[in-house]
This record gives structure tokens, sequence and C-alpha cells, in this order.
């Protein structure tokens, strides 16, 4: 493989089978690809060095990344030169940015500091203890009684001024280097466990350092015995309290039944059903259905056991999967309850859309030639440790049984690493594998070599995007998607039109 260069474009010519294939190299990208406000005002000096950013307004050049730039166009900060060409829309929306960031950190610093104000330990002054201990916490907890000395000493006073609290706290070099070694108990206790980390990414886990703090040295963890009785059955009461207020709702409001079916890690076939209301999403039960078929009928006698436990009066509607023994029981459930909704999961429907296209002979070659070419790379070390070396150790997504939406992220892979497979097949290394030389090592090096194949790729792009982003607004848990989703529906039809070049046969 040689490279030939004029001007500003270059020409990889690539030598297969003793014939020169020309291909024009992609053109430098001199913006970045987060979708930041900042790139509609700079660009990068130098794709190779992102760290340089200069001003379209200008031409300043910025050295501290995006970021950096948009504290120059904006003018907010005296350690930064200020831009002074650059237009009022650029202050608004660079300023508009700074201000959404200073609000997100503000809501995060305030949920922190309820959690930590829902957490109520007794005082050991209440019980007429003298003890004397170190309390080493947050400089914002409630301040413990640590001894005698406590009633002729006033707490630091949380409302007080910056300057009058700093001299009433402990020393800060002294306060983050304690921070620092209960911190390394906690990651010992989460090493030798082997606790995955997520877990400390969590409300309760910050009261529980909260509470121990609270308590002060000499507190004694439950027993196992304590975990699976006492505590499992308090714990359990307040968990259902917790749900007065959505039983509230339910009457309120209405409720919605959600059912579905999986398969856990020993292959039972379990069905669960939930309750949703506006409250959120309570569990209900499950079943194992191992020894059963999922007919209509059984499905329909689960629903239909759940809507007498909440209540008839109550359930608006059920929400499926457009499965055919769920449309079975839809039928039954019409006859008995004529006043329910029978709704299917939107989920679930553009999952089959994705399905659907996938399945026309256009794209599904296109699809099954991608597949057998990670499939290939995937079977066999050496050609997937020769793959990892030319892509910088980024792997393919392979596709999956679960998400037809697999089947866009693997082309979307594929399609990022072109330059790198395209280079792999012409290498060497890999002309000399022996498995290279059989049938399937073959169709995968004409493959990747096909420019056919490469602007089908793009095309399956151009249609799946659309109805991929719309499945991730439906399946999302951050917020109701139901408002936005017809409307994102048409423009997701919109895209794939414009893919076609508004043709409505292909």
């Amino acid at each position: 493989m040689w490279f030939l260069t004029t001007g500003a474009k270059a020409l990889n010519t690539i030598d297969v089978d003793g014939k020169a294939e020309a291909v024009q190299a992609p053109p430098l990208v001199l913006i970045g690809n987060s979708g930041d406000v900042g790139w509609k005002y700079g660009k990068y000096c130098d794709p190779t060095n992102k760290s340089k950013i200069k001003c379209n307004f200008c031409g300043h050049i910025s050295t501290g990344g995006i970021f950096r730039f948009k504290q120059h166009v904006a003018d907010v900060d005296n350690s930064v030169r200020g831009c002074k060409k650059d237009t009022p829309e650029a202050i608004a929306d660079c300023k508009k940015h700074f201000q959404r960031i200073e609000d997100t950190k503000s809501k995060k610093r305030q949920h922190e500091q309820d959690i930590r104000d829902d957490v109520h330990i007794t005082s050991s002054s209440t019980h007429g203890t003298t003890r004397e201990d170190v309390c080493v916490g947050s400089p914002s907890s409630e301040p413990n009684k640590l001894g005698p000395m406590d009633r002729y000493v006033r707490p630091i006073d949380g409302k007080s001024s910056k300057e009058e609290a700093r001299q009433l706290s402990m020393n800060e070099a002294l306060f983050k280097e304690r921070v620092h070694e209960a911190s390394q108990y906690v990651a010992r206790w989460v090493y030798t466990h082997a606790i995955p980390f997520n877990a400390l990414d969590n409300d309760e886990f910050r009261q529980m350092c909260e509470a121990v703090g609270k308590f002060g040295p000499g507190y004694e963890p439950p027993s196992q015995y304590e975990l699976r009785e006492k505590l499992l059955s308090e714990e359990y009461a307040r968990t259902k309290s917790l749900l007065d207020d959505r039983e509230k709702q339910k009457i309120k409001l209405g409720c919605t039944i959600m059912t579905d079916a999986w398969t856990d890690m020993k292959r039972r076939s379990i069905m669960n059903s939930c309750m949703h209301c506006s409250g959120g999403t309570s569990f209900i039960r499950s079943k194992e259905t191992s020894d059963m078929s999922h007919t209509a009928e059984v499905i329909f006698e689960l629903v239909d056991r759940a809507i007498e436990e909440l209540g008839p009066a109550h359930v608006m509607q059920i929400c499926t999967d457009n499965a055919s023994n769920n449309m079975g029981a839809k039928k039954l459930l019409l006859e008995k309850r004529p006043k329910i909704f029978w709704s299917s999961c939107a989920t679930h429907t553009i999952n089959l859309m994705l399905q659907g296209i996938g399945n026309i002979k256009r794209f599904k070659s296109i699809v099954d030639q991608a597949k057998n070419v990670t499939i290939f790379i995937y079977a066999h070390h050496k050609t997937l440790a020769h793959m990892r070396k030319c892509t910088k150790r980024i792997d393919i997504i392979r596709p999956g049984v679960t998400r037809f939406a697999s089947n866009f992220l693997t082309l979307q892979s594929m399609a990022e690493k072109r330059d790198a497979l395209r280079a792999m097949v012409v290498d060497t290394a890999w002309e000399e594998m022996p498995i290279v030389k059989s049938k399937k090592g073959k169709d995968t090096t004409t493959t990747l070599m096909d420019a056919n194949f490469w602007k089908g790729v793009t095309l399956c792009i151009k249609v799946f995007e659309p109805l991929v982003i719309l499945l991730r607004l439906a399946d999302g848990d951050v917020k109701p998607s139901m408002a936005w989703l017809y409307g994102e529906m048409l423009k997701a039809k919109i895209k794939i039109k414009e893919a076609f070049g508004n043709q409505e046969k292909m």
C-alpha cells in the first residue's frame, strides 16, 4: 500500500491481486463530533492537535480545548482573552451553555445535600454520655456533640460567611488526607469482595456513609442474622409505606398493567406483571411458566388476575408487545372487559420496523455481508488480533439477537473503521494467514474491498439511524417520551425519504 499526496487531498492507491485501485481519502475534519455549541464559532487548527481551536471571528487560537474556547467567545473569564469581533448571538449561545452547566452542578449539589439531610442519627448527648470522639465526616454534615467542650464552642454555621467558615473548619489539607484514608478502606472492601463500581454510584450508599460518619467511631455493622431477619422486615415495611402514594395516584388517575416474558440464567421462563401510574412503576408478581406454553389463554389469565387485584375501576389499559399470543389475549380481554384498552409497546413496534427494513433484499444482503465479516474475524484469534492492531484496539460491535438495532450499530462501527479494515486486508500479515486463504477468508477480503458494499453500508446507516434515534427515545427511562413520539416519528419518515431521494420505489 502506498500514498500519493497532492495539495490538501490524499489519494490512496491500494494494490489488490496486481490491480491498482484508487480510493479518495476522506476530507480532513476540522470540527469536533460532540455537537457542542462552540463548534459553530471555531475549528481545529490541526486535526491531529485537538487542543488548539481557531476562532472564526478574530482568528485567535485557544489552547485549552473547546471549553476554554467558549470562554474566549463569551468573555466570561478574566484569565482568558475575550473575542472583540464576535456577535451577540454567539455570546448568548456560549453564556447559555455555561449557565446550563452551572444549573446542573447546582442541582447535583442540592440533591447531595438533601440526601445528607435525610440521614438522622440520634446524638450521643441525648443519652447523657460524655464520650470524647473525633468526628471525621463532611464539613456540611450536622455536627455531633463530641465531648464536654462542645458546650462552650459553637458549631460551624453553614449560613455564615466563607471567611468565618474557613477559620472554624479543620485544616483543608488535613481534611483531604482524612478523606483519602477513609476512601482507601472503602476501596479495599470493594476490591476484596468484587463489588461492582456502579454500586457506589447511588443515593443509598451516600446515605450509608453519612450515617456511619454521624454515628462516629465504634460503629458495629449488623450481623447476617439481623440483615435477613429484623432489618429485612423493617425495610420491607418502609418500602411498602412508600407505595401508599402510588396507591393514591392509582385511585385518582388510574393505572396501566404491563406484562413481559423473559428467560433467566437458568433457562427458566418467567412472566412478569407490573403496575404503572403517575407516581412510578410497581412490581405486582412474577410467575414461572417453564412447564406451559405462552398461549393467549395463559396471558389473559395472568392479566385478568392482576386487574382483579388492582380493581377493574382503576385499570385504564394493558401494555404488551405485538406477539401473536398477546394479540389473542387482547381479544379475550375485549370480550370480558370492553372498557379497558390494550396498547402495543412502542419500543417493540419500532424494533419490528427495523426488522422489516432489515429483511428487504437490498438491505438484507448488506447486513448479511457485514455479519459474515464480523463472524469470520472474531472466529479466529489471529484475525481478531490483527484487526485490533489495525483499529488501535477498538472492536467492531457484533450483531446480537435481542435488538434489531444491533445491525445499525455494527454497520456504523464498520463505517467508522472503513480505512483501517481496508488497510487490514491488504497487509502482508493478513495475506500470510492460512485461514484467510479459505473461501470465507477470501469472501471477507472481497467484501471489505468492494466499493458497492461500502455504498450499501452508508445507505443502510442513513435509513436505520432515524429509527434507532426514535428507539432510544421510546426506550429511555429519563423522561416520558409519548409527548414527542409522534412528532419524532414524522421526522424519521422524512429523513428516510431523503435518504432515497424522495423516491417511493427503491
